[in-house]
Formats: structure tokens, sequence, C-alpha cells
């Protein structure tokens, strides 16, 4: 396995953090990884480090800059909407065959492992047509799913893995990020969503500048994750 799409059930729900997190580990691994984030919504250059891109280029070990910016995040935009919206305050358009083409040619030039993720949920609006879903349809690289852990989430995972079932796109793994300050316990989340599908996989916050300890619960999902690019 070479390349996966990182998706989620909507904005916010950690699928950066996942990200980076897989990121770390399998670079610990030795193996050579890389990441794009195409579409960026709410970007603001002078905030760039803590930028969806930014926090990707920190995991693969690769400076801040414009330049790597560009590389890895083409279309950002500046308003937090969803990214035809954030576009259109811009006088911009997404091409979404650009789009498609750009991450073809990624998985086409990877080294070793390509992480593509995607932007808000799995039918984000891209432009008055087409969503995220198509261009993953376009792709048909393995999925990882992410939710998070708030009250709520277990219908909203089911709804985006029935959309996703239903097109035959392939879930490798849900991830329940654990949301700040959720009323749900992770693992009761983490329960309910495995009655329906699996694997379904815990991953806890923690601060990304302090390490991770052994045999913690976030080293043994990472584990986990990382376990999915041997099959």
């Amino acid at each position: 396995m070479s390349a996966i799409f990182i998706t989620g059930t909507g904005t916010n729900v950690g699928k950066t953090y996942v990200a980076a997190a897989l990121i770390r580990r399998l670079r610990q691994m030795g193996r050579l990884v890389d990441a794009i984030k195409p579409v960026v919504s709410g970007y603001d250059p002078a905030q760039a480090a803590a930028s969806d891109p930014g926090v990707l280029l920190d995991a693969l070990g690769l400076p801040v800059t414009e330049s790597e910016i560009d590389r890895i995040s083409p279309w950002r935009f500046r308003a937090a909407l969803a990214p035809d919206l954030a576009a259109a305050r811009e006088g911009r358009r997404i091409d979404v065959d650009t789009v498609i083409k750009y991450c073809q040619t990624a998985i086409d030039r990877r080294r070793d492992i390509l992480l593509i993720e995607g932007a808000g949920g799995i039918m984000v609006p891209l432009d008055g047509e087409r969503t995220i879903l198509d261009v993953m349809m376009a792709l048909q690289l393995p999925l990882i799913l992410v939710a998070g852990s708030y009250l709520g989430t277990i219908s909203h995972t089911l709804t985006a893995l029935d959309a996703l079932y239903r097109r035959s796109m392939r879930v490798l793994a849900i991830i329940v990020s654990e949301t700040k300050g959720s009323t749900v316990p992770l693992d009761e989340t983490v329960a309910a969503i495995a009655r329906f599908a699996e694997p379904v996989i815990g991953l806890p916050r923690r601060d990304p500048s302090q390490p991770v300890q052994s045999g913690s619960p976030a080293n043994k999902t990472v584990d986990a994750l990382g376990r999915l690019f041997g099959q």
C-alpha cells in the first residue's frame, strides 16, 4: 500500500492531527513519507506554521516555507468556509479536474508512501457540481475516515460510511480523534461505532510537541495505523 486518502465526517474532526501522527510514526519506522492537502480553507499566511499545511510540513520534517506550502497545498483560501464558497469570496473557482490531476501526479511521483488529506467532510463542495467525494472516486485510493468523539458523531460517521460504501469505496479504518471538551468518553464512542463497522481506532489528544510515551494509548493507536501500510 503506497497511497491513502484521509477524509473526515466533517470539518475540524482531526484529519490533520491524524495525518501528522501517522506521518511521524511512519518516519520512525524508516518509511519515506510525503503528504499533500490540495485544498485548504481558512488559510492565513501570517499563521502559516499553525495552518494545516504547516502542521503536515512540520511532521514531515520540512521547513514551513511559501514554496513548500505551494507544493503541498496549491489551492488555499482565506475564508473559513466550504472551498467553493471560500473561492468565490476571492473571485476564483476550483477546477476539480485539475485537482484530480495534481493528486494523480503526486501519486505517480511518490518515493514510498503518500498521504492525501481532503478538505472538510466527504461531500464538501469544491465547485457548483462536484465535491471532494468526486476526487476520491476518481483516485480510487483506500481511505481512512476520521471522526470526532463529540455527541452526534455516531450518526455522522455511519452516514458517511453509507455514502462511501454505496460508491464501493474501500475504507481501511475509522479513526475516532478525541474531541477536546467532549462530554462523551472516547472509548464509548469507539465501541458504539464498532458495533456497525470495523476496524475502529480511538486516538486520544495530546500535545504534539511532547514525545509519545511507550505503551501509551496514543502510541498504540498510531502503531495500529502504521501497520495498515504493512498489508
